[in-house]
């Protein structure tokens, strides 16, 4: 199995990211040599995914040390970062991170925390990923196991966190088939996850949001993993837009649903889920396919980028630390 290049890291005094709005027709990279040049990747989705944008925002406030070092100025850049996308909390995680270790010690400890965050990310999705694995129902031939979006090496510095645990249950033998939701409107799973799973050599099928349940109803899925953008402290999950009703589904199938994400996307300042800011993006994502409308004139658009899923909906949530079921999480909060 073959591995990717990182998803973002510190290349010769910019940011350097994979840009995921070219894939799966090309792999390209984008350096962001401005805090202004970062946002407009971040707002436009050339980077993504909570852990990702956890290291891009440490990257952008590193970055604004090393342009202008007077404090006044880089706590404005990271405010501005940390405005750009409000659902996924490791933005502002790793933008506090960061800021903190410059307040302390200047630009190049601020670079270093950045650096770090980035080293930490893989080794939390390593982690993440054995723990998942256990969690597989073990079957002749291997799993068939349902995944939302991109929650992948693309959406961390490296490895994945839900396509992390999938990779070392096919590592172990034990996955037959990855169903890839599209993931509409911008089809992050079948631009993305597809891409990676081609990639890295497992077995997997591209299919359109609805068909999940009927898959689910045929007994042609064991388990579904995904990530997620934000966890509360009561258990609830956000994440990409379609995992509430994956999650109702599953439920009523009685099939394991399982979180994947580390801990830094636990928020223990948010009670429930309902405190969730979510994102509305872009009507025109919805309007436009290829550059083509593809909406009649005269009607609204509503464009919620993601939803939240209740804790009781959840089979369990896996950590770098550890699985635990949402209602015992603060288990690893302590």
């Amino acid at each position: 199995m073959s591995d990717l290049p990182p998803t973002i890291a510190w290349h010769d005094g910019v940011i350097r990211i994979i840009d995921q709005r070219s894939l799966p027709n090309s792999l390209e990279f984008l350096d962001c040599s401005s805090v202004e040049e970062l946002c407009h990747a971040i707002a436009t989705l050339a980077v993504r995914g909570a852990p990702a944008l956890g290291a891009a925002g440490a990257f952008g406030v590193a970055l604004a040390a090393q342009i202008d070092g007077d404090p006044r100025a880089v706590r404005g850049e990271a405010g501005r970062i940390v405005n750009t996308r409000p659902t996924a909390v490791n933005l502002r995680w790793g933008v506090e991170r960061a800021l903190k270790a410059f307040e302390y010690g200047a630009a190049d400890s601020c670079l270093a925390t950045a650096v770090q965050i980035c080293i930490d990310d893989v080794a939390a999705n390593r982690s993440i990923g054995r723990y998942g694995a256990d969690l597989i129902p073990v079957r002749a031939g291997g799993a068939q196991v349902l995944t939302h979006c991109n929650a992948g090496h693309l959406a961390t510095v490296g490895f994945g966190t839900a396509l992390g645990v999938v990779r070392v249950a096919h590592e172990r033998g034990n996955v037959a088939n990855v169903w890839i939701d599209e993931t509409r409107p911008l089809l992050q799973g079948a631009r993305l996850t597809a891409w990676e799973c081609g990639q890295l050599g497992i077995p997997a099928t591209v299919i359109v949001d609805s068909a999940a349940g009927v898959l689910m109803s045929a007994g042609k899925v064991d388990a579904v993993v995904v990530g997620a953008d934000r966890i509360a402290a009561n258990g609830d999950v956000a994440n990409k837009i379609g995992t509430f009703s994956i999650a109702v589904l599953a439920h009523y199938h009685q099939i394991p649903f399982l979180v994947a994400a580390p801990v830094s996307t636990v928020d223990a300042a948010t009670r429930t889920g309902a405190d969730i800011e979510i994102e509305d993006r872009d009507e025109t994502e919805l309007a436009e396919f290829n550059g083509r409308q593809i909406v009649g004139a005269g009607v609204s658009l509503h464009n919620p980028a993601f939803d939240v899923t209740p804790a009781e909906l959840i089979t369990a949530i896996v950590t770098d630390l550890g699985a635990v079921t949402p209602q015992r999480l603060y288990e690893i909060l302590i």
